[in-house]
């Protein structure tokens, strides 16, 4: 084994060889039955390493940290690249593998949270560690690993050994990454590791958002009813059933109001050239397992990908090749269902189904928790699978949800049977024309939980596409098998089949192009090409071009004319077209990198363009508002706020988020509020699916009373939070690194941005700090394919690294506060020629 290095670089010491131990399979065993056994621990998948025994990559780094992976086979490549990610997120990364094996608890202790959110949000440990466990049994993953092409075995297993060469070497020499590299838990992993995280990838818009409730889905005890008490337990719960109220459970991957993303792919006829381009920019995570990581792969002659991936996935997710590039956005597609199940006279875990008992599959589940003395002690859990999925507890939606002797309930995740996500995103990696990647696809129609815009060197047109794994769920279906608790519970769970699973007409249905039982095939789901061009902005796929609405999908797809879009969405739609127009502020018509680069940084805020004006007589008419309660919060106030010198910041203020804007934190308090007022009592003008974009719109002069309440319980919170009225945005708007704050720009959706910095801090309690679990512009990219080159403009907008004593754990933040994009070397003489290059070769 050897590192060498160039330019710059001082070579590394020799380290020894250690022996990666050896993980078992997570779930447990279980009572078969019904053709869907669990299998016990599968074991390490083979390895198949090169013909000579070895992995070795050369790992170049260019300005921001950003490495470029070369690799003679697909082994190298992966090798190269869990090396590099392990070398700049270590912490992180070892922390995600505890989740993905169920074994926080051991280390961690049960009753500590996660440390940072992510897909999964930020549950106890023990809760998911018996998740993880349940929902990734020993059969499932089995499944995983036996889908997957060879190209990709090879990969997954180059890159656990890549990040175990790495855990030795950190171990070893005693440097970076001080916060964890000595702790029991940073330790080496298997491909199994890799295939875990991947699938639970899957997840985010399904079985992820309802953790607690897997994790605790608890069987009753059986009892013995009398028939008298059977009687009177239906009647309780017909009267329990009238009386329901079910919690709007997140819905959205990332929470109520998502995490979130804006692309656009502009078409020739919108950049008045030969090349389309592409604007990319997830909402995403700054910390925690899922956030992103810039990187580029090469295999010459096979492979030549840049972009960003999550941490732990071998397989560039969001990126550009040599004559493709593509981006995500959160669909509104639901992904999952529920089944409600009769269960069997006296066994509260067998189910009916077509009038025969079902029993259910047990997994006796143990997780060794860490005590408050250092001891671990185990902690066992008997949890249960049906033929449709985990059962769910559901009791939080009221008590007629409870798993009792005569009902329980269960969760499909579309995802959880889908294994070809990594398939298509390796194919895509590879794909050489727009044609082939729209073949791939519609082949594959494996996406799990996204939308996709791409676009492609010699393509006049952009594409869209909502393609991907959907419940298949008919009108019919709808109508005869939703459940009387499944039509209570609709209003806080729209488009979400809710079915009675005691009837195999009621199972999800399967297409003749369907690319997995269940789900709704390739040829009936959402797409469009155009030449001047789509986006997405997280609302439904019927506005991926307001001159040409998408309609006549099936309504699990999302809502199409019915509900008004988001700001963000409107305002997107509106940059893109007058970007087109000329009719912006960045100049002569035409989207090129340098015009669309200032024009998605420029932190405009909607519903401060179209109702500040408006807003401003209504609310400022006197200097003092007597306000009781905050209508966001609830919280009481009752008192006179002054609220004279926040009527003069915004007066004043530019409406924009851009770091010097001075006021953009009163209207973004008074708007998280004054949207709470209900659309029909605010707005003048109610929402016209003939004029999308421009609706709704005027404030009502009737709402001056709920507005002025609105705005006086802003001031109040600004006000105690220390910042004046007129305070700079990068004031309150920051990141941290190094004890220094970096200060950003941009806000959150809601009011309207576009260009996204989202902190879920409070203003009073330290500012809009993005230093904790925030979503906000993550990986951006503008790329086109001027004639024999790429060219690419990219923001890794919280660094490359975790590492405080890293020195990419703040170069590309600060960048990025400055605005100042990364034209990323992609050529072999670019990345040679620039002026950060440094080389190492690692190999075993």
């Amino acid at each position: 084994m050897r590192q060498t290095s160039s330019r710059g670089a001082m070579p590394l010491s020799l380290l020894a060889l250690a022996t990666a131990a050896m993980l078992t399979a997570c779930g447990g065993g279980g009572g078969g039955g019904n053709g869907f056994p669990f299998f016990p621990g599968a074991g390490n998948p083979p390895t198949n390493p090169p013909a000579d025994g070895t992995y070795k990559a050369e790992i170049r780094r260019t300005a921001m940290g950003v490495p470029h992976i070369k690799a003679d086979n697909w082994p190298g490549v992966g090798y190269g690249y869990g090396f590099a990610q392990a070398e700049d997120d270590l912490c992180t990364m070892a922390d995600s593998f505890l989740t993905y094996r169920g074994e926080r608890s051991q280390y961690l202790g049960g009753d500590a949270q996660l440390v940072a959110s992510s897909t999964i949000a930020r549950p106890k440990n023990i809760d998911s560690d018996f998740f993880h466990k349940q929902v990734i049994s020993a059969d499932v993953l089995q499944k995983m690993i036996a889908a997957q092409p060879d190209n990709l075995k090879q990969l997954v297993e180059g890159f656990a050994a890549g990040y175990n060469r790495y855990v030795r070497d950190v171990k070893a020499s005693g440097k970076a990454h001080e916060a964890c590299r000595s702790e029991a838990w940073v330790k080496p992993i298997t491909a199994e590791d890799i295939y875990r995280r991947m699938y639970a990838a899957n997840l985010a818009g399904g079985y992820s958002n309802f953790l607690p409730n897997i994790a605790n889905a608890i069987a009753p005890a059986p009892a013995a009813p009398t028939k008298m008490a059977a009687r009177s337990g239906a009647k309780k719960g017909a009267l329990q059933l009238a009386a329901v109220n079910v919690p709007e459970p997140e819905l959205q991957v990332g929470g109520k109001e998502g995490v979130g993303s804006n692309m656009i792919g502009f078409g020739t006829a919108a950049t008045g050239d030969s090349s389309p381009l592409l604007f990319g920019n997830p909402h995403w995570y700054w910390r925690g397992p899922d956030r992103f990581y810039q990187a580029q792969l090469t295999i010459p002659g096979q492979l030549n990908i840049s972009g960003t991936s999550f941490l732990g996935i071998p397989v560039i997710l969001i990126g550009f090749n040599d004559n493709i590039a593509w981006s995500h956005t959160v669909s509104t597609a639901r992904r999952f269902g529920f089944y409600e199940l009769k269960l069997a006279a006296g066994d509260p875990t067998s189910y009916m189904r077509d009038g025969k008992p079902v029993k259910m599959q047990a997994l006796n589940i143990t997780v060794n928790v860490k005590q408050a003395d250092g001891s671990v002690a185990p902690v066992t859990r008997t949890l249960y699978k049906s033929e449709y999925g985990p059962m769910v507890n559901l009791t939080a939606f009221g008590t007629p949800f409870a798993w009792s002797q005569t009902t329980a309930f269960a969760i499909r995740d579309i995802n959880g049977e889908n294994y070809r996500t990594f398939k298509n995103w390796l194919r895509w990696n590879q794909a050489k024309s727009l044609d082939e990647f729209i073949a791939i696809q519609r082949e594959e129609t494996a996406i799990p939980w996204v939308n996709t815009v791409a676009v492609g060197r010699g393509a006049a047109k952009a594409w869209y596409a909502d393609i991907g794994a959907i419940p298949n769920v008919s009108p019919t279906q709808v109508a005869s098998c939703t459940t009387p608790l499944g039509t209570a519970a609709g209003a806080s769970l729209p488009r979400v089949p809710f079915f009675d699973g005691s009837k195999s007409e009621c199972d999800w249905q399967t297409d003749a192009d369907s690319a997995q039982k269940g789900a709704i095939g390739a040829a009936r789901l959402p797409s469009l090409l155009r030449d001047d061009y789509v986006a997405n902005m997280n609302d439904s796929y019927w506005l991926a071009n307001p001159k040409a609405p998408l309609t006549g999908f099936p309504d699990i797809m999302g809502p199409a004319g019915t509900d008004p879009v988001t700001f963000r969405t409107r305002l997107g739609h509106l940059l893109a077209q007058g970007r087109i127009d000329g009719t912006d502020s960045h100049g002569a018509r035409g989207a090129t990198p340098d015009t669309v680069k200032r024009m998605v940084l420029d932190s405009r805020a909607l519903t401060a363009e179209l109702f500040k004006m408006q807003a401003l007589p209504l609310v400022c008419a006197r200097s003092t508002i007597n306000v009781v309660t905050d209508p966001l919060t609830s919280e009481a106030i009752g008192r006179d706020i002054d609220v004279s010198a926040a009527c003069s910041a915004l007066q004043d203020w530019s409406g924009t988020g851009v770091a010097g804007a001075r006021g953009a934190h009163v209207w973004d308090e008074f708007w998280s509020r004054a949207s709470r007022i209900p659309a029909a009592d605010l707005y003048s003008v109610a929402f016209n699916p003939a004029d999308p974009i421009r609706t709704p719109r005027d404030l009502k002069p009737d709402a001056a009373p709920a507005l002025q309440q609105a705005f006086g319980a802003a001031v109040a919170r600004v006000q105690a939070s220390g910042f004046a009225e007129n305070a700079q945005r990068g004031d309150y708007l920051f990141a941290t690194r190094g004890g220094q704050k970096i200060p950003l720009y941009g806000g959150c959706g809601g009011p309207g941005y576009f260009t996204i910095a989202c902190s879920e801090n409070r203003l009073d309690k330290g500012g809009y700090t993005m230093d904790g679990n925030p979503n906000g512009n993550s990986y951006m990219q503008i790329v086109r394919f001027p004639e024999g080159g790429v060219e690419a403009h990219t923001f890794l907008t919280f660094s490359l690294s975790d590492d405080p004593a890293s020195a990419h754990n703040a170069d590309y933040t600060r960048a990025y506060s400055a605005g100042k994009w990364l034209k990323v070397p992609f050529s072999e003489a670019e990345i040679k020629g620039d002026a950060a290059y440094r080389s190492a070769v690692v190999s075993e």
